[in-house]
Formats: structure tokens, sequence, C-alpha cells
């Protein structure tokens, strides 16, 4: 987008738009606090362009989800293609984005994937086979993961796969975890082949049964995101050292979700399944002792 400048200019164009990274560090501890309490212990730098990926990324999912406006995400559309050209349209996180953008190696086409992700949502159709769910998360959140990974690596195009399946797993644990909300506004996540082969009905999300046919899709969807949960933590290793303990918590934390719903025997209808304090303290204690393990 811009050209690059040296350290000292980059910590003070940081400095320059404090205000506005502010602005993103309250949008992600309002909607996502598990994500805020990985990352806000990035380095600053780090941390703040997290943070300024994540409000794009929130106004994005508002636009569909709370407004369901069309309009509204063509704009954004065309604000994100000034932004690329140097114009910077006077919005906290577009300015927010300008530092990053001048620091990292962002990869432009995440954010068109992104906004493509929510296109999607808003002229939605059930997926007819896993291949499709896939591809659908990797749009909505599988973007997301080529966002971040500029910021938390210097190895990003190598990982890229990786960055990939992580936001992958996250978004298909976000649709175990949401069945009976997403049913509610009219959205089935789960592919059709998949509730076929395991006798799940409409009727079955209508009156939120969950018997033993609804268990085994529920685990067959889990343990497929269990697999890119684990393909994904493979690239930890070409994650810069004060970003890796970051990156597994916010892994954990969304993985923590799938044994939520299983701990509360699979009320996803109407439970909001959520991993607790005390459970995260554990998870951040493993995370602790992994990377020991891996890197002593």
């Amino acid at each position: 987008m811009m050209g690059k400048r040296n350290e000292k200019d980059l910590n003070e164009l940081f400095i320059a738009y404090s205000e506005d990274f502010a602005e993103c560090e309250q949008t992600i501890r309002k909607h996502s606090k598990s994500f805020y309490r990985a990352f806000a212990q990035l380095p600053k730098q780090k941390a703040w362009s997290v943070f300024a990926v994540y409000s794009f990324c929130r106004e994005a999912d508002d636009i569909i989800d709370v407004y369901n406006d069309l309009g509204r995400l063509t704009l954004l559309e065309k604000e994100l293609t000034e932004f690329l050209s140097g114009n910077i349209p006077d919005r906290y996180f577009w300015r927010a984005l300008v530092p990053v953008f001048e620091t990292y190696k962002m990869e432009p086409q995440a954010f068109y994937d992104m906004l493509t992700g929510q296109k999607m949502d808003w002229d939605f159709q059930q997926p007819e086979t896993q291949e499709q769910l896939e591809e659908y998360s990797y749009y909505v959140a599988g973007s997301v993961g080529l966002m971040l990974l500029p910021i938390l690596s210097n190895q990003a195009e190598k990982v890229k796969n990786q960055g990939i399946q992580l936001g992958q797993a996250m978004q298909i644990t976000n649709i175990l975890r949401d069945i009976g909300e997403d049913f509610k506004n009219q959205r089935i996540y789960l592919p059709k082949e998949v509730m076929k082969k395991y006798h799940v009905t409409l009727d079955t999300l209508k009156h939120e049964r969950i018997d033993e046919s609804f268990i085994k899709l529920w685990e067959y969807e889990a343990m497929r995101a269990e697999k890119l949960y684990q393909g994904a933590k493979s690239m930890i290793s070409d994650i810069d050292s004060d970003c890796q303990e970051a990156l597994l918590l916010s892994a954990a934390f969304y993985e923590g979700i799938l044994d939520a719903v299983r701990k509360n025997n699979y009320q996803c209808f109407n439970t909001r399944n959520y991993v607790k304090k005390s459970q995260q303290l554990k998870l951040y204690q493993d995370v602790k002792k992994q990377l020991n393990t891996s890197f002593n």
C-alpha cells in the first residue's frame, strides 16, 4: 500500500494513531473477551495491530449479522479499495490500519475474502457438503488467519495453510456452539450430506432433540475441528517467539468451547457455552508448560 519506513518513524506512526488503537481495543474487549485475553499480552505494537484487524472484521460481521445491510457491506468494500490505494477513509479502524500496513507485509486479498464470506452470509444457503462448509469457513474465518499471520510471524508465507486451518477450526467451533441460535435465525450451517448421514432432520433441530443421532453428527464436526486445530498448531515454531503463547492461548480458549458443550451434555440449542475463567487459567498453565517443554 505504502512505502516502508524505518523503525523510529513507525514507532511515531503508531503513537500518532494511539486514540484509534484505543477504540480498536475497546471493540475487541467488548465483543471477544477470550481473544482479548490471549492477544493483549503481545508487545504493544503487535497487540494494537491485532486489535485493528479485529475491528475491521467486527465491522464486516456486524453489517450482516446485526444490520443485514448489503449496501453497507458494498461501501466497506469500496473503502477497502480506497485504503489500499492510499486514501484513508475517516473511520477509526482504517486509521489504525495505516501503521499496520506500513509495518507488516499484510495480505490485502484476505481482507476482500472476508467480505466475500459476509456476502455468503447475506445470501445464505445451507452447505450441501463438508467441503462447502469448509470453503465458507475459509472466507469468514480462515481469511482472518491470513490477515493476522504477518503480524505474528516473519515466516507468514510458509505457514499460510496452518493459519487458514486455525480459522476454519474456530468457525466450525462457532457453528457447533451456536446451532440453536443460528436455527432461530433461519441458518443451518451443518452440511446437508452430514445431516443425512447421521439421520438428523430439520425436525430434530426445530424440536431441539439431543439424541444419539444428533450427538454423533455434532462429534463428527467437532472431531474435524480438532483435527484442524492440531494441523494449525504445527506452525508454532514458525511463529515469532513473542507471539507463540498468545496464538496457542487463542486456539486453546476456542478449542475449549467444544469440551464445554460436551460437559453440558451437548446442550447448544438454548445455552451459550463458553470456557470459564477457572478453565482458562488451566489452559494458560497448559500452554506455558507446552512451550517450556517444546523449546527448552
